[in-house]
């Protein structure tokens, strides 16, 4: 059993054999399930879901957490439309603006977390609060239009790449995981981030300066969560204002799920694993004629499950 904690600590097992069985059973009891058509749709699914999940797996790396997930998505989405479709920017332009907004206010929740030693839930929440205001005052609850074609074609579950069934969006997820996963593992910045998780003073010892590692992470994941609202934008051409609040909770539960805990636990490998988990239950649930309620029951025992497990371990703190 110690030999299997210390595998289940360096890799994911559990949650690789989850996902399977998961996959099987819904091969095996529903019809369609393994279709061409159904895989790509799970994993475009995945995708939105992965690149929203990015930034909060960086922030809870930390130890922090980023409630403007939420907001951030639903800003990408209606900027993207509202630029793009209705006031005819170029997508470029657009996407800058969208991308430097997002860094920056990330980037001030970050810092004035840090700076004044504030709870970032408090303070995340009301600069989501605040992009979600300024999004409702200036385009409006609910907003449609059309996305740049490729941007449609890249997002949709039928798309293709070089001839090959395999939607574009996805490759973009994996490319993402990669550079993600890469720079978490393998960089003097990545091994900042962990420090600075791990235990803040001994890392301002070692010279790390971890305000400016808070500020770079909440920026981060407020860039992703628009980022993954511009993918939502070329998915489905319309944004609301509740549009968010799916991909802040089902982020949140893809990160815990995927075994990345708080404060250097862990990393964005885990949480692709736990977007692809999620999204397969899901689909299984709805197979099986369960409604949203359930499936929120479903997955609040699922991080009860993980952090119970979790939380029997010593502080990761505690053993450096």
């Amino acid at each position: 059993m110690r030999a299997l904690g210390a595998l289940q600590t360096r890799y994911p097992l559990v949650q690789a054999a989850a996902l399977v069985l998961v996959l099987a059973y819904g091969a095996i009891s529903i019809n369609g399930f393994a279709s061409q058509s159904s895989i790509n749709a799970m994993l475009v699914l995945s995708a939105i879901l992965g690149v929203a999940a990015a930034g909060q797996t960086v922030v809870i790396l930390v130890g922090g957490i980023d409630l403007s997930v939420a907001s951030w998505v639903v800003a990408g989405a209606s900027m993207t439309i509202e630029l793009y479709g209705k006031l005819g920017w170029p997508f470029v332009l657009a996407l800058v603006v969208i991308v430097v907004a997002a860094a920056v206010a990330g980037g001030f929740a970050g810092y004035v977390s840090s700076r004044y030693r504030l709870q970032p839930l408090v303070v995340t929440l009301a600069v989501g609060s605040c992009v979600g205001g300024a999004i409702l005052a200036s385009i409006g609850t609910y907003v449609n239009g059309l996305p740049p074609p490729w941007l449609q074609q890249a997002a949709s579950p039928a798309g293709t790449t070089l001839g090959m069934p395999l939607p574009p969006v996805v490759l973009l997820w994996v490319a993402t995981a990669v550079v993600l996963g890469v720079f978490l593992q393998f960089t003097p910045a990545g091994r900042r981030l962990y420090a600075t998780g791990s235990n803040p003073r001994a890392a301002e010892t070692a010279l790390v300066r971890t305000r400016w590692v808070w500020t770079a992470a909440f920026a981060v994941s407020a860039t992703f969560a628009a980022l993954a609202g511009v993918l939502i934008a070329g998915f489905s051409g319309a944004s609301d204002a509740s549009l968010g609040d799916s991909y802040l909770w089902l982020g949140l539960t893809a990160v815990i799920v995927g075994g990345t805990a708080f404060g250097a636990r862990g990393d964005y490998w885990r949480t692709a694993l736990g977007c692809l988990f999620l999204t397969a239950l899901s689909t299984v649930l709805i197979g099986k004629g369960m409604s949203t309620s359930d499936q929120q029951i479903v997955n609040g025992l699922l991080i009860l499950l993980v952090v119970g497990f979790y939380a029997r371990e010593r502080q990761l703190a505690d053993r450096i």
